[in-house]
């Protein structure tokens, strides 16, 4: 496997090196001499070293708390009667994997998906994993670091990924998206370390609009607030593309899933639209010009009917002529002022 990683910084690429006395540590550098720690095969390529406020606080919650959140985060399954394997399994299923497929997980956690993702992979499969809490990390680790599949375990921030554009096949990320500091800038990171065509799926914590004014959804915002959050549909980017949009556990949650396109969409808008108005979609889009009076606008449709033709032709023709034989008489104007 090359080395998928970069300088979150700088996007350059990174190089492993081992560390002189041996041992857990080793390092990885990039060509300016930036030096991020590789310590236990965790690396430690977190940017920029001073987080957003936000970051911060979610760092400080899981701190010290991995093993408890492992040993209770079944109760949220348990609370809808779901299975949380087939829950989750479910959800991965939408990354449409190959065993050959390399698959990035954005804010793994505990690695409860982590397990299932990998066992999905076979020969030629990579999984890297991520994680802004080193002790969430520590818990995942735990669990994957014999797993023949996982390529790689990254302390970094989802707003500055540390991994080379287009790597990887699918990006999955569930259940931390909320808490990330800029999700615009997460989910166009997401795009950029996705092939075109690759699948990213994302979801987090958000009770639909039409359940707001029910008693489910009060009791579920005062156990935990971000039931309240918003779907993040405007942060998507222009590369998404083939849209679809889930609410899954108990409609408690959604999940979005999208194909990573190339820039944003494409159509033809070149082709004469039919009818009295005539014109293309660019045209009517570009060819904006000041409005005229009523009494003007009326005789213009009337020249038209009578022309047979249509009013983008005939307004495209007009005002080409007067404009074009009014920048000639000013010519003549100039050349005579100069004689």
């Amino acid at each position: 496997m090359d080395n998928v990683f970069i300088d979150p910084a700088t996007g350059c690429d990174l190089v492993s090196e081992n560390s002189e006395e041996g041992g857990e540590t080793s390092w990885l550098k990039g060509g300016s001499g930036e030096t991020f720690e590789v310590v236990n095969g965790i690396a430690n390529l977190v940017f920029p070293k001073e987080l957003a406020e936000q970051d911060q606080e979610a760092c400080a919650f899981y701190d010290g708390r991995a093993d408890q959140y492992d040993d209770t985060l079944h109760l949220t399954f348990v609370t809808h009667g779901l299975d949380e394997n087939e829950t989750r399994h479910s959800f991965i299923e939408k990354l449409n994997l190959k065993e050959s497929s390399k698959v990035l997980e954005i804010a793994c956690g505990t690695g409860r998906d982590s397990v299932l993702i990998a066992d999905l992979l076979g020969e030629g499969g990579e999984l890297h994993l991520q994680d802004l809490s080193s002790d969430m990390m520590r818990r995942c680790h735990d669990k994957l670091k014999d797993h023949e599949a996982v390529q790689s375990f990254a302390l970094a921030n989802a707003v500055h990924l540390p991994y080379r554009d287009n790597y990887f096949d699918a990006v999955y990320s569930f259940g931390a998206l909320g808490e990330f500091s800029d999700q615009a800038r997460a989910l166009r990171e997401m795009a950029r370390v996705t092939r075109p065509g690759g699948k990213v799926v994302v979801g987090d914590e958000s009770v639909p609009v039409w359940l707001r004014d029910t008693e489910y959804y009060g009791i579920l915002k005062e156990t935990n607030p971000m039931f309240a959050a918003e779907v993040p549909l405007q942060h998507l980017p222009v590369e998404t593309r083939n849209t679809r949009i889930h609410y899954v556990i108990g409609q408690a949650f959604y999940l979005i899933e999208f194909e990573v396109g190339e820039g944003e969409p494409t159509a033809n808008f070149d082709f004469p639209i039919p009818g009295a108005r005539g014109g293309t979609y660019r045209s009517r889009y570009e060819g904006k010009l000041e409005g005229v009076t009523k009494e003007t606008r009326e005789l213009a449709w009337k020249a038209v009917g009578e022309s047979g033709g249509d009013m983008h032709s005939w307004l495209d023709n007009v005002v080409r002529a007067a404009a074009t034989e009014s920048l000639k008489s000013g010519e003549r104007t100039d050349q005579l002022e100069r004689h």
